[in-house]
């Protein structure tokens, strides 16, 4: 017969995949801290030692790193997809910003379908949630707030698309903007007419994700994107101007 004995999981090894599956899901995001060994132990119902064993192991693994005086840190490697010279090409050619943004509007639009489609209450309240944020900034004229906002509100929407591949190369993508390679998006946000065309448009993704409209949020997505897009377009060619009228009036005044 094709049976074989079934030999019980060492305990270390169940805490380790139950931590392994939090980071999957994305419930664990790099960078953040995990709760101590005595809390995680009484929360899990195992001893200490199983816990440290199985830090330990994820350690080994490269998925946890721990930090001397600090605790134990859901690994920063995570969250980056791209090797340093990459990222460096990505931040000095322009042409890699509208790779980027195409490349996002086609997984976003894909993610806020699914999200459409699949997000459970909690999901679209944590989306909703993030949104009257975004409205409060705005109303407070915090440029620097909206920007960060919207990069967690896009991720909630990768998050409630449920797809574990999607969400991590995303949260590698949007780590990325948050440095500023592509561009500042402070400063898209600090723009006057900007800012309420932006506010509006997640408005939008906003409220064809709480009516479960498929059709509605991808065309949403698109939308905000395209407009981005032109917004980037734009103020690199005024830059380009700019750059083009110093070089004249420079050349004006030596033959002055």
């Amino acid at each position: 017969m094709p049976f074989r004995p079934i030999a019980q999981e060492r305990v270390a090894t169940s805490v380790s995949r139950q931590i392994e599956s939090l980071i999957l899901r994305g419930v664990l995001r790099p960078g953040e801290r995990l709760p101590s060994e005595r809390d995680m132990a009484a929360e899990m119902g195992v001893s200490r030692p199983s816990v440290r064993e199985a830090l330990a192991e994820l350690e080994r693994e490269g998925l946890v790193e721990t930090r001397p005086g600090a605790g134990a840190f859901v690994a920063e490697v995570l969250g980056s997809a791209f090797a340093p010279p990459l990222v460096r090409l990505f931040a000095t050619h322009p042409e890699a910003l509208f790779d980027y943004l195409s490349f996002r509007r086609d997984l976003e639009m894909m993610a806020a379908g699914r999200a459409a489609r699949e997000a459970s209450g909690t999901d679209l309240d944590v989306i909703h949630a993030i949104f009257s944020k975004m409205e409060a900034a705005h109303e407070k004229r915090s440029s620097r707030e909206e920007a960060e906002l919207d990069v967690e509100f896009h991720m909630a929407i990768i998050e409630a698309s449920h797809n574990v591949v999607m969400l991590h190369m995303m949260r590698s993508m949007f780590g990325l903007l948050k440095e500023g390679v592509f561009y500042n998006r402070q400063t898209l946000f600090s723009l006057r007419p900007t800012r309420r065309d932006l506010l509006d448009q997640h408005r939008a993704i906003n409220d064809a994700l709480q009516a479960r409209d498929d059709v509605g949020a991808r065309t949403a997505v698109a939308a905000h994107l395209d407009f981005v897009r032109d917004a980037m377009e734009e103020q690199l060619r005024r830059t380009a101007n700019e750059e083009t009228a110093k070089l004249r009036f420079e050349h004006e005044l030596r033959r002055s």
